[in-house]
């Protein structure tokens, strides 16, 4: 989410997409399962490298009618596939897409929760991206961060936590995810001082 475009960042790319919403992958990361308890009906919750949409649609459900998902990505064709899902599942009127503008989430209200899910090892500023997303957080809102082992070590995921309690959050949990790094966070904890 830095300057660069899309090109120069290691993200997954658009023709992954089938692969990052299969149902195989399903029985990994029960979407309904990992959500449980980060977002209620009528919330506006932001999917931060929404990709496909497999998050997307389980929380457009989540929030019902009278809720909102603002689904963020850097790629264009990402947010297209999910379009397609999305009108196919009848959820496309409860979901804003949101393409990234350069160097920045694009976020301009305040959300009650947002997830980013094996997406933070592939942002070239860390720090930024979490203040952005500190900042986007209702007080008391919730940051669901997920990570996969194989491509975070654990010294890596302790310095994006830390990141993340300068930005303003705090530990609230460590839920289980099968093969990740996991922490639910919450806003309204003090930021430290800028470095």
């Amino acid at each position: 989410m830095s300057g660069a475009s899309p090109s120069d960042m290691h993200v997954c790319p658009a023709s992954h997409a089938g692969w990052l919403s299969t149902p195989v992958r399903r029985l990994v990361n029960n979407p309904t399962r990992i959500l449980a308890g980060l977002v209620e009906q009528g919330q506006t919750v932001a999917d931060l490298g929404c990709g496909p949409g497999f998050f997307t649609l389980p929380l457009a459900e989540i929030v019902g009618a009278e809720g909102r998902v603002i689904a963020v990505d850097v790629q264009q064709a990402m947010l297209e596939k999910l379009k397609e899902r999305a009108e196919r599942a009848g959820l496309a009127g409860r979901i804003e897409l949101r393409p990234c503008a350069a160097g920045a989430l694009g976020l301009t209200e305040q959300v009650d929760a947002a997830l980013a899910f094996y997406m933070l090892h592939e942002v070239p500023d860390q720090r930024r991206f979490l203040d952005e997303v500190a900042a986007a957080l209702k007080p008391g809102g919730r940051f669901l961060l997920v990570e996969p082992h194989g491509h975070v070590g654990a010294e890596a995921f302790a310095r994006s936590l830390a990141l993340a309690t300068e930005a303003g959050m705090r530990l609230a949990q460590r839920p289980r995810v099968f093969f990740s790094r996991t922490a639910l966070l919450v806003a309204g904890a003090t930021p430290a001082p800028a470095r």
